[in-house]
């Protein structure tokens, strides 16, 4: 079994920071891309950022220049710096894996975590 577990969400003001984790645990022999996505109340769940496992990411234009995504192999981390943030950017954010765990390889999701940003 597959598991992966976001934290760090919370409430903060316009222009303030936080810092996502996502933590994958369970029968894992390799991590592929991974990423992070966004559903405000009322929208479609959208892309954030993207990080694969050579460490290329992408961003979504809205997030440019303002959020960081890297990872950990070894602690099976990914992470979601944010900063200057924005009351657009409130929404529940899920972390996305490609997990090979030994005969196929599959994309689990994370239970995701609210980030709200106040005006």
């Amino acid at each position: 079994q597959v598991q992966l577990v976001e934290s760090g969400g919370g409430l903060v003001q316009a222009g303030g920071s936080l810092r996502l984790s996502c933590a994958a645990s369970g029968s894992i022999l390799s991590i592929g891309t991974m990423g992070w996505y966004r559903q405000a109340p009322g929208k479609q769940r959208e892309l954030v950022a993207s990080i694969t496992s050579g460490d290329s990411t992408n961003y979504a234009d809205s997030v440019k220049g303002r959020f960081t995504i890297s990872r950990d192999n070894a602690k099976r981390t990914m992470y979601l710096q944010m900063n200057s943030l924005k009351p657009e950017d409130t929404a529940v954010y899920y972390c996305k894996a490609n997990i090979y765990s030994g005969y196929t390889s599959a994309w689990y999701w994370g239970q995701g975590t609210q980030v709200t940003v106040s005006s």
